[in-house]
Order: C-alpha cells, then sequence, then structure tokens
C-alpha cells in the first residue's frame, strides 16, 4: 500500500528527525507505528545516522504490530525487522540475526540488558507506550535507566498526559532527556511541583499538581503549564489542533492471536455446534443466529452451559483491553460488551480503575463530568437520545455486534454534534474466528439473519455440512 501521510503525521516524523530525544504524544488510532518506523527508515538509509533500533513495546504489540505495519506499507517492506520473543534461546537467536529494527517486549527488558550489559548494541530506542515506565521504582525503568547514556537516540510513543497523570511524568521524561527538563531526582519533581494526596501516616499513596486541593483553580493551572512548557521542545502532542488537522474519526481493528491451544479449542467448539444443528435438522437463519452467538461467546473468551452458567476460557481480549487503558494515558474509555460474563469478567479485571455500569441518569452525569475511568456499555442500552460525547472520546467494542443499526447508534453517543475530538473507535478482534467474519459483514446491505446465515456458510461447509441453495 502506497503511503500518503496526513500532514500531523508528517509533523511527528520530522519531529523524530529533529530532535534526538523526542516524545511523541499521539493519540491512539493515528498511526504512531507507521510515523515511527518512517522516521527510523530515513535515518537508517538516508540520513545514514542509525544501524540498529530497539522497540520496547508491550508483548501483544511486539507480537504483531510494528511488523504487521512495516509489510502494510510500500515503502517500509525492505526493512528488516526481528521479534525477540518466545524462549531465552529464541530471543538470542533473534538478536543475532541480522536485522534494522528489534522488538522486545517490556517484560525481557530486563533480560535484554543482562545478557547484552555494557555491550548494548543498539544507537536507537523506541518505547512504544512510554507511560508504562512511570514507576520509577520498578525494574523495567532501573534497567533501561542504566543503558540510556548508551544510546543516541530515543522516542518516547503514548497518548497526551492528562492533569491527572503529571504526578507520573518524571520517569518517563528521565527516560527521553535523563533529567535536563523535570530534574535529576523524583524527588527534586515532587517538591518543586506537586504535594501529597491520600496517605496513611508517613505512607503517601499519591500524589497531585501544586494548587489541585484548592479544586483546580488558577494555582495548580500555574504548574501544569509550567511543566508542559518545560517538555514542549520535545515532545509534541497530536491533540495541538492549532497546526494539526487530524480526522473527526478513526477506527481500528486490534488483532488478538488466540494461543494455539485456544485456537484448537475454538476450532473444536465450531465444529461440534455445527454438527450438533446438523443432527436436529436443516439448518436456518433462526439456528444459524444461535451458532453465531456461542462462537462469538468462545472468541470473547467465556462460554455458558446449559445451566446458564460462564466459563472462562481464555483471557486475551481482557489482556488487550488493559493495554488500551494503559495507552489511553488517564483518558476515560467506554467499552460496548455483548455478554453478561463480559461485563462480569471486565469488572474483575479492572478493579483499579473506576469502573461503572449504565443504571441511570446519575451514571451518564458522571460520565460527562469526566468521573468515570470505564464505562461499560450493552450497545441495546446506548440508543438514541443518550448523549455521552462530554465524557470522552475513546470507545472500545469488546466483542463485534452482528446489528448495524445497534453499532451505528453506539458510536453515535460520542461520534455526535458537540464532540470536541477525535473519536478512536477500537475493535478486539479474535483471529481466525467469527469475528472476523462479522466485522466483514457488517457494513453488508443483508447484516440480517438471512446476511448472517450467508456469511456463516464457509464455516458450516468446511464441516461437511451443506446448506440448501
Amino acid at each position: 500500500m502506497k503511503y500518503v501521510p496526513h500532514n500531523y503525521q508528517q509533523f511527528g516524523e520530522n519531529h523524530i528527525i529533529d530532535n534526538p530525544a523526542a516524545g511523541l504524544f499521539m493519540q491512539m488510532g493515528l498511526g504512531k507505528t507507521v510515523v515511527t518506523l518512517t522516521a527510523i527508515n530515513r535515518l537508517i538509509y538516508q540520513e545514514l545516522e542509525v544501524e540498529r533500533v530497539l522497540v520496547v513495546a508491550p508483548k501483544r504489540v511486539a507480537e504483531n504490530t510494528w511488523t504487521t505495519e512495516a509489510d502494510k506499507w510500500d515503502h517500509l517492506r525492505h526493512l528488516r525487522i526481528s521479534k525477540v520473543m518466545g524462549t531465552e534461546r529464541q530471543r538470542i537467536d533473534a538478536l543475532r540475526k541480522k536485522a534494522d529494527v528489534y522488538v522486545i517486549g517490556r517484560d525481557n527488558v530486563a533480560w535484554l540488558v543482562g545478557y547484552c550489559q555494557t555491550a548494548f548494541p543498539f544507537d536507537m530506542l523506541v518505547l512504544d507506550e512510554l507511560s508504562s515506565f512511570k514507576n520509577a521504582k520498578s525494574r523495567r525503568f532501573k534497567t533501561l535507566r542504566m543503558v540510556r547514556p548508551l544510546v543516541r537516540r530515543i522516542v518516547g510513543l503514548t497518548g497526551t498526559p492528562r492533569p491527572n497523570g503529571l504526578p507520573d511524568l518524571w520517569p518517563q521524561m528521565y527516560l527521553l532527556d535523563q533529567g535536563q527538563r523535570l530534574g535529576k531526582t523524583l524527588t527534586s519533581y515532587r517538591e518543586k511541583y506537586l504535594t501529597p494526596g491520600r496517605r496513611n501516616g508517613k505512607t503517601i499513596y499519591e500524589y497531585k499538581v501544586k494548587g489541585d486541593d484548592t479544586g483546580g483553580l488558577l494555582g495548580a493551572d500555574i504548574y501544569e503549564r509550567e511543566i508542559y512548557e518545560k517538555i514542549a521542545d520535545i515532545c509534541v502532542s497530536m491533540k495541538t489542533e492549532d497546526y494539526l488537522t487530524l480526522p473527526g474519526r478513526i477506527s481500528r481493528t486490534v488483532d488478538i492471536a488466540l494461543p494455539e491451544s485456544v485456537k484448537s479449542g475454538y476450532d473444536r467448539f465450531e465444529r461440534e455446534q455445527v454438527l450438533a444443528l446438523a443432527d436436529v435438522g436443516e439448518i436456518t437463519a433462526v439456528n444459524a443466529a444461535t451458532l453465531a452467538g456461542k462462537l462469538l461467546q468462545y472468541a470473547n473468551g467465556a462460554i455458558y452451559d446449559q445451566e446458564k452458567r460462564a466459563h472462562t476460557i481464555h483471557e486475551e481480549k481482557i489482556d488487550a483491553l488493559r493495554e488500551i487503558l494503559e495507552s489511553a494515558n488517564g483518558e476515560p474509555v467506554l467499552v460496548f460488551y455483548s455478554f453478561r460474563h463480559d461485563l462480569d469478567r471486565i469488572k474483575r479485571a479492572l478493579a483499579g480503575f473506576n469502573v461503572r455500569e449504565l443504571h441511570g441518569p446519575a451514571d451518564i452525569e458522571d460520565w460527562n463530568a469526566g468521573k468515570i475511568d470505564v464505562f461499560l456499555l450493552h450497545p441495546a442500552s446506548a440508543g438514541h437520545g443518550l448523549n455521552l460525547q462530554a465524557g470522552g472520546h475513546i470507545i472500545v467494542w469488546f466483542g463485534p455486534t452482528w446489528s448495524l443499526e445497534l453499532y451505528q447508534q453506539a458510536n453515535a453517543r460520542l461520534d455526535r454534534q458537540g464532540q470536541t475530538e477525535a473519536v478512536i473507535i477500537h475493535h478486539l478482534i479474535a483471529k481466525g474466528t467469527i469475528d472476523e467474519i462479522v466485522m466483514k459483514r457488517m457494513w453488508d446491505k443483508d447484516a440480517g439473519q438471512e446476511g448472517l446465515l450467508f456469511a456463516l456458510r464457509p464455516v458450516i461447509e468446511r464441516h461437511g455440512v451443506k446448506l440448501a441453495a
């Protein structure tokens, strides 16, 4: 595919080229991976400044995103990318390959530094999801702090930090500039800009920007502004509408590769369900819908038995949702779920967030007031007239819906008049499952029961069952 960058993508690429330490605070879905890879390509093959690049990313992103993006665009297909994943032997073999870019999961950073020690072979470092290094006491931060002086170039990718995320900004910025802008130590940063929040005796559980205890009046604004101004020369925000033209809506698919054991289980389950329907009699649009529902449940990670008890099968979509929330960098997220067991599992998994279901007007009011981190809705409950655009601009579909009408209505809760930011819609899609069929057929004009039966024909017939013409 030919890459024709938007003006904001060209700006981001030039920002990386022009700044040896560059922060790209870019909202999800705006293409930060292709922007960074394009800059890397220039630095290696045109500027001749860089030879070996290390990308540190969340596990799921490291496994798929960077190689997929390089394969997608014509101008990047020559880039050699080695994924430093798997067993220790596999990681070592991947490191020994001749490549331009080496991609590793952030949980293996400590192993990598220990393996390379002072012979750290990378001259450029990319931290995909810089906010995952916000804990100055974490092993991953301390490890990268040791090797930071050994790399000539560094790029930090994350979303735009919200004011309530500023207390955690120092470790992230230190990895970029080694303390030039926000100070050499976390203590000095806290003394200058922060004040203790919740505490129990001498134990402080959180910090706030100074002046924030007055309800966000002028005092806090002054300190926030100073922090932003100090980092503005090397950190560019893709929310800077003054010179960036952003698209009004971005839809993206989060492809989830199920573990081999889960995928083989899904295939067996699919076959069992198809054959069971065939034993009963002719497969119709009605029982095809039942089949689709069961397969969608399995793809989402749980299934109901005959007694309506839910049994968890996998947590792959839960993990993907966590990564999206982390990448959201404090931005509120609206999550659409399909099944009750989805709702229950999401609530358990996100116990550390302020998670709310929609029960009544008070929940809508709190969402629009910014008091909710994760708002859980069933698309059938998000009908016409529900105004949620003031509370956020990020949507996650935990699983696809077959109903085009419900899909459009649900997205319109945020993508409507009064929305001030680009609406970003993430679809969690389990590869090799019915998720892909539903997404492909959603926009078809026959997206009803008969359309569903037609879409499921390949699924049904590959198990030796024929549908009537």
